[in-house]
């Protein structure tokens, strides 16, 4: 009887073990799924702010930015959380699991896109940039930016001296 007692206890043990498993799997699939929708929403405001800076809105730019950098925040808080927990699938599938490696690849070229994205805009703003700066250099060297009007009163005495 000592030996049913210990298979019974030896069974609920590796049947706790599994589903702790199991657990770690579909905790570890969902951020996997998360972080990939992040970097889509990523690749989307990419492919919207290249159109405002190529229209040179500033508004719509700085609202892309702001959108941006929460996006890029939340991607490196879930992978704060992702690693740890890679540890624990790694620990508990020694034998590899089929879907996460899957997920891992795609995860790994929407990160490889959204680096290439990012830098054509930042090129793509340098070059506004250089132009904006080449326009405020030819506004600086007019020749007629530099005359008063004769509508402008700003040489003109503000203060009258009425005691003489």
């Amino acid at each position: 009887m000592a030996s049913t007692e210990s298979e019974v206890n030896q069974q609920t043990l590796t049947e706790e073990e599994l589903a702790h498993r199991v657990a770690i799997l579909k905790r570890f699939r969902e951020l996997l799924l998360e972080q990939r929708n992040r970097f889509q929403e990523y690749l989307v405001v990419l492919d919207k702010q290249r159109d405002v800076i190529e229209k040179g809105d500033t508004d719509a730019l700085l609202s892309h930015v702001e959108l941006e950098e929460k996006i890029v925040s939340d991607i490196f808080a879930i992978q704060k959380v992702i690693d740890p927990l890679e540890d624990l699938y790694r620990a508990s599938y020694p034998e590899r699991e089929t879907e996460v490696p899957k997920l891992k690849a795609a995860l790994e070229e929407l990160k490889n896109e959204a680096v290439q994205r990012s830098q054509r805009n930042r090129d793509l703003l340098s070059k506004r940039m250089d132009q904006l700066r080449s326009e405020i250099k030819t506004l600086r060297n007019n020749p007629f930016a530099a005359r008063r009007s004769v509508y402008d009163n700003s040489g003109a005495a503000s203060f009258v001296d009425i005691k003489g």
